[in-house]
């Protein structure tokens, strides 16, 4: 079975909420009770409602958890970024660590995204933070790149829409050549719409 992400110095209480997401990751969370989930996880319902308080405060702590770990992949995105002189290099190095995660928990990250659709109360939150919080940090790197506001905030919108139709894409095909290939396409001419042609090399 596939662990979750688990916070260093994890407590019992993060090694379920793991454990949990690892399920949740191969198999969906669909209409599982914490009575099934608990017999294949190896723990009981009374300690999933001891530390989770019911059905609901377990899959928030399943969104917390999936939703800061793709924060902290964005963060780690913005930081290299800085440093990194030519931007298709940087973008393309964040896209291929997107997909290396995507193929272990994007069914479950875009499964969430349903619920928050839907108005789920577990998700309510995931509908600020899926969008808003990506195009901050997306318009962020072309405006430092000397990009106006608006075509900055523009791009960002398309950005984000592309590389989530190619990681839905991704899940169903499992062609990850082809498109890792029209990313890069993407890329390139997004790049050179807004910044001018690369470098001869």
């Amino acid at each position: 079975m596939t662990e979750g992400p688990r916070p260093a110095g994890a407590t019992g209480r993060d090694a379920l909420l793991g454990r949990a997401i690892g399920h949740f990751a191969e198999n969906g969370v669909g209409d599982t009770s914490l009575r099934a989930l608990a017999e294949a996880i190896g723990t009981s319902h009374r300690m999933l409602i001891y530390h989770f308080g019911s059905r609901d405060g377990l899959l928030a702590a399943v969104v917390d958890t999936v939703e800061q770990g793709a924060r902290d992949t964005l963060a780690r995105m913005v930081e290299e970024a800085k440093a990194d002189s030519d931007p298709l290099e940087a973008g393309l190095r964040y896209w291929h660590l997107v997909t290396d995660d995507a193929l272990v928990y994007g069914p479950l990250f875009f499964e969430l995204s349903s619920h928050a659709m839907l108005g789920l109360p577990h998700a309510a939150e995931l509908r600020e933070r899926l969008v808003t919080t990506w195009l901050d940090a997306l318009e962020a790197m072309w405006r430092a790149r000397g990009v106006p506001r608006l075509a900055a905030r523009q791009q960002a919108r398309l950005d984000l829409a592309v590389a989530r139709g190619l990681l839905h894409d991704l899940l169903l095909t499992g062609e990850r050549r082809a498109v890792d290939r029209a990313m890069q396409r993407y890329a390139v001419d997004a790049v050179e719409r807004l910044l001018g042609p690369a470098p001869v090399r």
